[in-house]
């Protein structure tokens, strides 16, 4: 089983403690770390925005020069909220430059406030179609010498995508979403899925950041998705004593399912 770092936010305050805990968790052994892909990230959730954030991509880029084989992406990217072709070259980008450790967090989006303010706002089938034919169109860019692409909503003319990313066939694609329609698509292209309670953990943080960490409950749900074949659990970390409640999940549950893949 691998396991994947979680509980951050994008929060330029609190940068110093994503910084920490991903560089700590590269070396304990997390195969992977996530952050949300947010602009407005307080306001995200319904929540006043006190908190700046940094942007995604670019964040990551400087985690992955700060660390040496952590995987390092998006919980999650929504699709739509930006060319998915430069999209792609953002991704690649990182990809090349952390000698292949970049993860594309794939969703449809759902924060009308930050689509409204930094994208343009679609239904919900709008943005799940965008999402499909983004994907469709990241992957050629990152497979392909040269795209033509001509979508419904995304059109590529003699699209040279240069380096290409450096794992093969393309960097993990996770998604997540719960609709049917989004659940197809993972099925189609996923490499990793996310479950509706992590998406739910991931809310509740902003709201509450002072939960505790119990190590017994989360010891039972890495035992129950080990036996249900599960290849990738994100780590269920809260905010306070973040550190502390990583170096305890790294020494307590790592070296019992590590082997598991």
């Amino acid at each position: 089983m691998r396991f994947i770092l979680s509980g951050l936010g994008n929060w330029y305050s609190g940068w110093n403690l994503t910084d920490q805990a991903v560089q700590l968790a590269d070396k304990l052994g997390f195969w992977g770390a996530v952050i949300p892909d947010h602009y407005m990230w307080a306001e995200a959730y319904g929540q006043p925005q006190k908190d700046s954030t940094l942007e995604s991509w670019i964040a990551l880029t400087y985690l992955a020069a700060k660390t040496q084989n952590i995987k390092l992406g998006t919980i999650v990217t929504p699709i739509p909220f930006r060319p998915p072709a430069m999209l792609a070259k953002m991704v690649s980008t990182m990809d090349v430059l952390s000698s292949g450790r970049a993860v594309l967090g794939v969703g449809a989006g759902w924060s009308q406030t930050e689509f409204e303010g930094y994208s343009t706002w679609d239904d919900s089938k709008t943005r799940v179609d965008k999402t499909g034919e983004g994907v469709e169109l990241i992957l050629e860019l990152w497979q392909k010498p040269q795209v033509d692409f001509k979508g419904k909503y995304y059109h590529a003319k003699g699209a040279i995508l240069d380096p290409k990313p450096v794992q093969k066939p393309h960097p993990p694609l996770m998604f997540g979403g719960v609709g049917t329609r989004m659940l197809r698509l993972a099925g189609q292209y996923s490499d990793i899925f996310h479950r509706e309670d992590n998406i739910a953990f991931a809310a509740g943080s902003v709201a509450n950041r002072d939960q505790k960490f119990d190590l017994k409950a989360v010891g039972q749900d890495v035992e129950k998705a080990a036996k249900d074949g599960v290849l990738y659990y994100i780590a269920p970390l809260h905010r306070t004593g973040y550190l502390d409640n990583l170096k305890e999940f790294a020494k307590n549950i790592i070296p019992s399912y590590s082997g598991l893949d």
